[in-house]
């Protein structure tokens, strides 16, 4: 999908595949309480990392979650969050270095200038536009030009295209460098629970009306729940679209026998795999490769995957889609809460040990001309108006596993 994944792939997988080592010990009745928030010393964007815990209160009987990981520095990245799985103790869930060489990938600086290194890793929230901006490169190639009921909105030209020579893009929003202010953490029943805010104004001059984005995170044994709402504390209407790009492993290491349920009906084919770019054309998944309706997956095999999802069949008014280890007895749904998600983006090289599951309001670039004017899933915010995204992670152990 990007050349920052296939730079910090090699050294974010091992990463991963070597915090799986460790085991969880069984809890005792005395562990059961939640334990206060724990702040390293580590600093990301100025900030202290910060990290929710619980402790393990099913002695290794069921898959529970133990931790989350944030950098309030980055935009609130959901860097890592860890579990505790049957017979393999406790594992990384998300690709991510080790949190003491973060500071090296996350500096700021080279590649990381503008924030492109935040969705390379962990989990990253993409503000006020998820996935690609096509539009004209400014005369300086700093901006992607683009346009919005009239509006001209002047991007950030951050990520170019993986064939030689071909098209510069905005990516993935203007919070990747942000800071969220007023965090407040407690413990709750069952885990701990996070709050906290971005002022992000206009986005650095980026966007048509001044907004807030309000955070909270709860983490539990069965479950991690982010919720962000977006308000217009501006004066002018604005377009607004809210993404995820959290990088699930594939605990074995075995893509080919992973398995990935998406509950949709059509997806958005693409110009080819280098540039990501949408043809304006929506098809059928059924009959094709892209279909993976079948309700304990399909098998990945060597099925490369950088598509945009959408038309979904919802369970309770929620997406559930699925990413399966049957090698791992693993099994994790992203459960896409909100009404506003429309569509869901599936990333995983071949050779990736990991499926990238971001749900996002909006169809790739949804300011685009391909679309003839369709409704692309951006939401209008007028001033004082609110959205909400809201998204749940749960555990579940596969049938026919054997646990």
């Amino acid at each position: 999908m990007q050349k920052i994944k296939r730079w910090l792939g090699g050294i974010l997988v091992a990463s991963a595949l070597l915090a799986a080592g460790c085991r969880q010990q069984p809890a005792t009745p005395s562990e059961q309480a939640p334990q206060p928030a724990a702040t390293s010393p580590v600093q990301i964007g100025g900030e202290n990392v910060l990290t929710l815990k619980r402790t393990g209160t099913s002695g290794g009987g069921k898959p529970e979650f133990l931790s989350v990981t944030l950098l309030p520095g980055r935009g609130m990245n959901m860097f890592q969050v860890t579990a505790a799985i049957p017979g393999k103790g406790e594992i990384p869930l998300l690709r991510s270095p080790a949190i003491a060489d973060a500071p090296k990938v996350l500096s700021g600086t080279g590649r990381d200038q503008s924030g492109s290194a935040s969705f390379g890793l962990g989990g990253a929230f993409l503000i006020p536009y998820p996935n690609r901006i096509v539009g004209e490169l400014s005369s300086d190639g700093k901006s992607i030009i683009t346009h919005w009921r009239g509006h001209t909105l002047a991007l950030p030209a951050n990520f170019p295209s993986k064939n030689p020579g071909g098209p510069v893009v905005a990516i993935h929003g203007l919070i990747t460098l942000a800071k969220v202010e007023d965090l407040q953490t407690q413990n709750t029943a069952d885990g701990q629970t996070v709050t906290g805010v971005i002022h992000a104004g206009d986005f650095g001059g980026h966007w048509l009306s001044d907004t807030d984005l309000n955070f909270t995170i709860a983490l539990t044994g069965d479950g991690v729940e982010t919720t962000i709402t977006a308000k217009n504390v501006g004066k002018e209407p604005e377009p607004m679209s809210i993404g995820w790009h959290p990088y699930f492993v594939i605990p074995s290491g075995q893509r080919a026998q992973a398995r990935l349920h998406v509950p949709a009906s059509m997806m958005a084919p693409v110009n080819n795999y280098g540039d990501a770019f949408p043809t304006g054309q929506l098809k059928p998944v059924k009959g094709t490769d892209f279909d993976y309706t079948a309700p304990d997956g399909v098998a990945l095999d060597d099925h490369p995957l950088d598509d945009n999802f959408s038309h979904f069949q919802r369970t309770q008014g929620a997406v559930d889609v699925k990413v399966i280890d049957p090698e791992s007895n693993y099994g994790l749904t992203v459960s896409a809460l909100s009404p506003e998600i429309r569509t869901v983006q599936a990333y995983s090289p071949k050779t990736a040990t990991f499926v990238a599951v971001e749900p996002q309001f909006n169809y790739v670039d949804p300011f685009g001309t391909e679309w003839k004017g369709m409704d692309t899933g951006m939401v209008t915010l007028r001033p004082g108006q609110s959205v909400t995204w809201k998204v749940r992670l749960e555990l579940f152990t596969p049938a026919g596993t054997g646990h």
